[in-house]
Order: structure tokens, then C-alpha cells, then sequence
């Protein structure tokens, strides 16, 4: 399916004339637009049957984010999110991008880890080579565990051992199952896998296997995006692109030697990814862990992103973090709207989603670190925060578009003033 991700003036149209056109763009079926209108979409007994003493449900806006293409495929991108200006700036730095080629992205194999702790053992260097020496058994029994994972090319491929020798609780070794989980985000394969091991590991050591669990630091299982934008897609009629660049890399760079400003930074990334992994049913709090170790894997923390100046003058842009999401399992199969905003993405397997979601990413931190290099961050969120505060206010629709021009006029978005102006209006 070939898919145009441009919306021009989508901002303009109401909630269902949007809907329409990403039917007909998405190919959606009658059914699928009638359980994205439906305030209902995810039946009780389904969301009984997710998660534990269920009373009902919470709904997110979702919205899409326009003018994606990555290596030259346009995709339409379904985000949800509560948090105003998030897909207008993902939208925005897009379109910008896309004029200057769009995003490049690539990823590594769906490669994830699971630890097996063992401790109780005197001599930790000599288990962890008599554990090396028995990998290819240890291999074995863990894919005993899934043979239709085998199947598709998956499976445990290698393991690692990692030796802590004086803790404050004696010697731990630490053996790494690494697997390969195709197209899952792949939690239960591994933890499954963990267990499977853990018996015939006690034997080879001599010690005692405590935890079997996942590490959501999934640092084997990488996605990549990159961009380069020109001074003239960044030039506007208050500011020279060329110095735009310049204002958006002393940001970055901010960003990369102090981590009170990379707290606020990645965030900022993670504004774009999460309601890409919310969307989908993935795991975001696992997205989110894994991102913010990897920012210390050199020993401090910094800068998920980099922002370089290239030899042509042009803005270089790349962010490459740990993904680990899925199209099978969990909430992505279950939830109905999860399943309809894969299909709204023209997905076909892990990979290429988490590539997307790394795209979000990077544009949501360009959009965040230009407006803070030039007009500062508020002009732009609380013109859209605006529409929040009338709804606060009890503003109707007709007249919420007024209200907000008055509060963005005024600089001063606040419920309060936002009651006195309708009061006024309303001639009370």
C-alpha cells in the first residue's frame, strides 16, 4: 500500500473530516472507522481481561502525525498522547525534513538479553568458563522452550557471562541469554528461556540461581535515525537559518555536558516516541528505562541525540537508543485501536516500527530544540495549551476558537482569565 503521509490543512478539519481522510489514506475499513469514532472502542470484557481488578477504562487522545518518510517511504504516524503541541511539532519538523530528503533510519537484529543470577559460588572466573565451556547445552535447553520462534529464524543465538566478584552479598555471575525475538517485544520468550536454564546452570557451578528475569537495558537492539536539514528550510523572517543551526547545536550541546538540561532533553525525545509505543500497545515504560540507562552507558548521563553542523552548512541530526517493541503478544494484539494504528502505520514487523518510533523522536527534539534556541518554548505550547485551559474554563465550541485568540493575544493562559473573558462574552 503506497501511502501519502502529507496533510495539508488536517489542523483545519474536525475530528471526523480527519477521520475520513485517514480512512481513505490508511484504507480503513467501515468497521475500523466505526471503532475509531467509538468512544467505547475497547470493550470492558477485554480490558477485563488485560490487567487485574478492572472498573473501567482511560481513554488518551490520539491524533497523527503528518509528513513522515523514511527512506522514502511516507507513513502516516497515530500517536497518544495528552500532552498539547506534541504532534503539531513532530508534524511540523517532518515537513521540514521531508524537503530536505527525510529521515534515513536502520536498525539491529530484534536482539534482546535475559539474566540469570547465580550466586553461592567460590571460585566465580573458573564457573563462568565451565558455563562458557557448556554454551552450546545451555543454547539448547533454552530453545527447547519455543520451537515456533525457531521456526521464524529466532532463538537464543549466544550467552554472555558477566562476573561480579565481590558484592555486598559474595561473588555473582550473571549469565546473558542473548535472543533473538523476531518480531515480539519479547519479554515472556526470555523470561521463559531464563527459566528453562537455570537448573542445568546450578549444576555447572555448583551455586544457586536467584533471579531469571529480562534487562530492559536492550542495548543489542538498536534503531537509528539521522537527518540533515539545510540553513534555508530553517530560515525564517526573524531568524537566518545558518544561525538557527548554530543556535540549535550550542542547545544540544548544553544538553550534552550537563545532566540536569539532558533530563529535560531526552524527555523531550521521549515526548515523540512514547505516544508512538502508547499507540501501538508496546511497552513504554520499558522503552523509557532502556532509553535513559543507554544515556549513561559511558558513565555519566547525557544526550540521547546529536546535532552536528555538516561541511555543506547543514544540520545533522541522529538519535540511535534501544527499542524494544513488537507487532505480536500483549496489548498489540488485544487492544483493538493498537491493532487498527499498526495498520494505520502499514507496518510489517518490529523493526520497521521501532525505526518510526526513533523518527518521532528525533523530530519531537529538533522541534523542541528550535524553539528553545530562538523564540523560546512557550510560544508555541501554550498557543496550543490555550485550548486545554477554555475547555477548564467551560468554554462551548463555538466559542473556544475566540477564547484562545484572547489568552494568546494577551500572554496570559490561565483558567481564571480564561473565565473572566467568557464571562465578559457572555455578558454576566
Amino acid at each position: 500500500m503506497t501511502v501519502d503521509s502529507r496533510l495539508p490543512q488536517f489542523r483545519s478539519l474536525n475530528p471526523q473530516q480527519r477521520l475520513e481522510q485517514i480512512a481513505q489514506r490508511a484504507n480503513l475499513t467501515a468497521d475500523e472507522v466505526a471503532l475509531l469514532a467509538n468512544p467505547a472502542a475497547l470493550p470492558l470484557e477485554v480490558a477485563n481481561g488485560m490487567i487485574e481488578n478492572v472498573i473501567g477504562t482511560f481513554q488518551l487522545p490520539m491524533g497523527v502525525a503528518g509528513y513522515f518518510q523514511l527512506n522514502g517511504k511516507d507513513v502516516l504516524v497515530p500517536m497518544a498522547v495528552e500532552e498539547p503541541s506534541v504532534v503539531a511539532a513532530a508534524s511540523f519538523m517532518a515537513k521540514l525534513i521531508r524537503d530536505c530528503g527525510g529521515f534515513h533510519t536502520s536498525s539491529s537484529a530484534p536482539l534482546m538479553r535475559a539474566q540469570v543470577q547465580v550466586i553461592g559460588v567460590s571460585d566465580p572466573y573458573g564457573a563462568r568458563l565451565a558455563i562458557l565451556k557448556d554454551r552450546q547445552a545451555i543454547i539448547d535447553i533454552a530453545n527447547s522452550r519455543d520451537q515456533l520462534l525457531i521456526s521464524l529464524g529466532g532463538g537464543c543465538k549466544d550467552i554472555e557471562v558477566h562476573v561480579f566478584p565481590d558484592t555486598a552479598r559474595g561473588a555473582m555471575v550473571i549469565v546473558h541469554l542473548i535472543v533473538d525475538v523476531r518480531d515480539a517485544m519479547g519479554a515472556n520468550t526470555v523470561n521463559t528461556m531464563a527459566e528453562a536454564v537455570a537448573g542445568h546452570i546450578e549444576q555447572i557451578t555448583g551455586g544457586k540461581v536467584r533471579l531469571r528475569i529480562l534487562s530492559n537495558l536492550a542495548d543489542l537492539r538498536l534503531a537509528r535515525a539521522h537527518v540533515r536539514v539545510s540553513p534555508e528550510a530553517l530560515t525564517t523572517a526573524d531568524y537566518d537559518g545558518a544561525d538557527v543551526i548554530n543556535r540549535i547545536v550550542d542547545a544540544y550541546t548544553f544538553a550534552a555536558v550537563d545532566p540536569y538540561r539532558a533530563a529535560t532533553h531526552n524527555k523531550g525525545i521521549m515526548n515523540g516516541i512514547d505516544p508512538v509505543i502508547v499507540a501501538t500497545g508496546n511497552d513504554w515504560r520499558a522503552v523509557e528505562a532502556g532509553a535513559h540507562a543507554y544515556a549513561c552507558r559511558n558513565g555519566h548521563y547525557t544526550s540521547l541525540s546529536t546535532w552536528e553542523i555538516g561541511n555543506d552548512g547543514h544540520l545533522v541530526g541522529t538519535l540511535e537508543i534501544p527499542m524494544p517493541v513488537g507487532l505480536v503478544g500483549g496489548a498489540t494484539k488485544t487492544h483493538p485501536l493498537a491493532r487498527l494504528a499498526l495498520k494505520m502505520m502499514d507496518v510489517k514487523s518490529a523493526q520497521e516500527l521501532a525505526e518510526i518510533a526513533v523518527a518521532v523522536g528525533l523530530a519531537q527534539n529538533m522541534a523542541a530544540l528550535r524553539a528553545l534556541a530562538t523564540e523560546g518554548i512557550q510560544r508555541g505550547h501554550m498557543a496550543l495549551h490555550a485550548r486545554n485551559i477554555g475547555l477548564a474554563a467551560g468554554a462551548s465550541a463555538d466559542e473556544m476558537d475566540w477564547v484562545v485568540q484572547q489568552m494568546v493575544a494577551a500572554k496570559d493562559v490561565r483558567v481564571d482569565f480564561a473565565v473572566k473573558l467568557l464571562n465578559q462574552r457572555r455578558g454576566k
